[in-house]
């Protein structure tokens, strides 16, 4: 079997409920990414810079966000460093989407905290892979976080569990240990 035909016969999660902040100051991008998005059945919003992105976010907190780089009024370096920088907004999955190619731009991106790259012009295919595998890491840590930590799972009932065939016991009551210690 080749990689191709292992990942079509494998079911892709379900990733319908997150939210998707397109942002990039060409509204011919913003419309062919939107496009391609679609098939995913994520909720899909766009801002046509960094300014307004940041006020986009403050009124709705996406799942992950599509940053361009190279915009006016604020870039997409400043937008990510200012969201990875609050706690509030620090979990959002930033792609960048750049042009830029050169290693200097990668490590400034990576300083601002990005989660990924993706080159102009964009792909579908790597686009979709990208986004969707994201999300569905962040849909798992979404959820994770509603059980939270202090859940405790139901109490079993401890008589009637078996480890490999064989009773498993409670432990001894404290007076059944004093016991067998003087005895």
């Amino acid at each position: 079997m080749d990689a191709q035909h292992d990942t079509a016969d494998t079911p892709a999660a379900d990733v319908s409920g997150a939210s998707i902040l397109l942002v990039d100051d060409n509204q011919q991008n913003l419309e062919l990414m939107e496009a391609y998005l679609a098939d995913l059945g994520c909720q899909v919003t766009a801002a046509e810079d960094g300014v307004a992105a940041i006020e986009a976010i403050e009124r709705d907190r996406p799942d992950l966000m599509l940053l361009d780089v190279m915009m006016p009024r604020m870039s997409g370096f400043e937008v990510c460093q200012r969201i990875k920088s609050q706690p509030a907004t620090r979990d959002i999955i930033v792609i960048m989407v750049t042009a830029l190619n050169e290693v200097g731009d990668f490590e400034r991106a990576v300083e601002c905290g990005t989660n990924d790259f993706i080159a102009k012009p964009v792909n579908k295919v790597e686009l979709l892979a990208r986004v969707r595998s994201l999300l569905e890491l962040r849909m798992d840590s979404k959820r994770s976080d509603q059980v939270g930590p202090d859940v405790r799972p139901r109490a079993a009932d401890i008589e009637g569990l078996l480890d490999e065939g064989d009773r498993i016991m409670p432990p001894p009551v404290e007076d059944e240990l004093q016991e067998s210690e003087e005895g």
